[in-house]
């Protein structure tokens, strides 16, 4: 082990007295352990001397000087020294929070709608994160966790990070994430690199698969360097692609791409289709990440509850097609329309200042629909903000909703949430 459990550590941003505790973990470059004091926990990550480099310890030294773009990254915040290499101090990853792996794994253990919200999340941070000029150079899987319960992301291995045009990149990205100019040779990490990747990465969660991984694999004997970088690189084709469908899934061995494809709305497809056809072969077609984070919302807010209690995406509201698990077919549901934008009204839906505003505020939330304590037939929207509300039915009738109290879900009803105003339609 690189360090003993129990060795006093200096922390000379933080002060106090620290040790090091447990053993949490091991990977290419080095191990990371917990960090304790009297009062609080972090981690630290210790390089192997090997892996120790110069422009490593520069970039932790740039990093830690920066606040992070989110709190969703577990971001360098204190650099130290030992006699032969040097390690990073950073927030701990929370008890709730699982690799990404263990969603791939048991997809049906995670709703639609928490594996939204974890994609909005990702393409937040990253839309932030090269907002201060920084790009990650290594977006894949392996670098995520989540939180099942909420979809709540957090992004580790921040070392990765540098300034585009100015950091030498210490990692090119991990194989099947990295960008086709990347793996042919022909470019080196850059924001540009990081769209494709993220692109993938919200693929592989949204779909169980690799958009480039179709029939044409299986040509190849072993999938080895060879047959990936054919594959991934210097010949790769969108697995529903509208104008080669050389590379389709095949039936017997993507079933689950083949499932999960038509679930999705039309305006999710063209984002995937333009992400992995264009962008494929020219970077500045990429799919940025402010048009994933809004599109991701729309979907989010579009999912409808079958009485079956599966969860279903729909086209802003409208359902097209039947239901995904039991087959039946979907009635349009009560919705709250916003412009152009609209909220699917299941039973527990909260309205939150995102809603509102269009700023992706979901902690802050100002309703929620309730069902009747009496009348399980009638459900309400009740104020759980801090403003009180004004709302009109179709013929005219106003009435005040303050803090704690519901207006009913009746069509034609218009609600005057203060910020923005919406009519409840069905």
């Amino acid at each position: 082990m690189l360090l003993e459990p129990g060795t006093p550590l200096v922390l000379p941003r933080h002060g106090g007295s620290w040790r090091v505790g447990a053993f949490l973990g091991e990977g290419s470059e080095g191990e990371v352990y917990e960090l304790e004091s009297e009062t609080s926990t972090l981690a630290v990550k210790w390089y192997f001397p090997e892996r120790a480099q110069p422009a490593k310890r520069r970039t932790l030294d740039r990093l830690v000087q920066m606040a992070a773009p989110t709190s969703r990254f577990l971001w360098p915040i204190e650099v130290l020294d030992g006699a032969d290499s040097f390690g990073y101090v950073m927030p701990l990853r929370p008890p709730p929070y699982r690799p990404l792996a263990t969603l791939l794994n048991d997809p049906g253990a995670t709703a639609f709608s928490t594996v939204i919200r974890l994609c909005i999340g990702l393409a937040d941070s990253f839309l932030k994160l090269h907002a201060q000029g920084l790009c990650y150079r290594d977006i894949s899987y392996g670098n995520v966790f989540f939180d099942p319960a909420t979809g709540d992301a957090l992004i580790c291995d921040n070392d990765n990070i540098g300034v585009e045009g100015r950091d030498p990149a210490l990692v090119l990205g991990t194989s099947r994430f990295m960008a086709p100019e990347i793996v042919r040779g022909e470019a080196m990490p850059s924001t540009a690199t990081d769209l494709y990747s993220l692109s993938v990465l919200i693929f592989y969660l949204l779909m169980l698969h690799h958009p480039l991984q179709g029939r044409r694999e299986l040509r190849f004997e072993c999938f080895d360097a060879d047959a990936e970088k054919a594959l991934f690189a210097t010949d790769p084709v969108f697995v529903f692609d509208p104008h080669d469908d050389s590379n389709r899934p095949d039936p017997a061995v993507h079933a689950a791409v083949l499932a999960y494809w038509p679930l999705f709305p039309p305006y999710l497809q063209l984002d995937f289709t333009t992400a992995f056809t264009s962008g494929l072969h020219d970077p500045a077609r990429r799919v940025r990440e402010g048009v994933w984070r809004a599109h991701l919302a729309r979907l989010l807010d579009g999912v409808v509850v079958c009485a079956c209690r599966a969860e279903n995406l729909t086209d802003d509201g409208v359902p097209f097609r039947p239901c995904w698990s039991c087959g039946q077919p979907i009635s349009t549901p009560v919705r709250l329309r916003f412009g152009d934008r609209s909220l699917v009204l299941n039973a527990g839906t909260k309205v939150t200042r995102h809603q509102l505003r269009w700023d992706f505020g979901y902690d802050d939330i100002v309703g929620e629909v309730v069902v009747h304590p009496q009348r399980p037939d009638l459900w309400g929207l009740r104020n759980v903000g801090v403003r009180t509300w004004h709302a009109k039915d179709e013929s005219g009738q106003a009435q005040d909703v303050p803090p704690g109290r519901a207006v009913g879900l009746v069509p034609g009803t218009t609600v005057e949430f203060g910020p923005a105003t919406a009519r409840i339609e069905a």
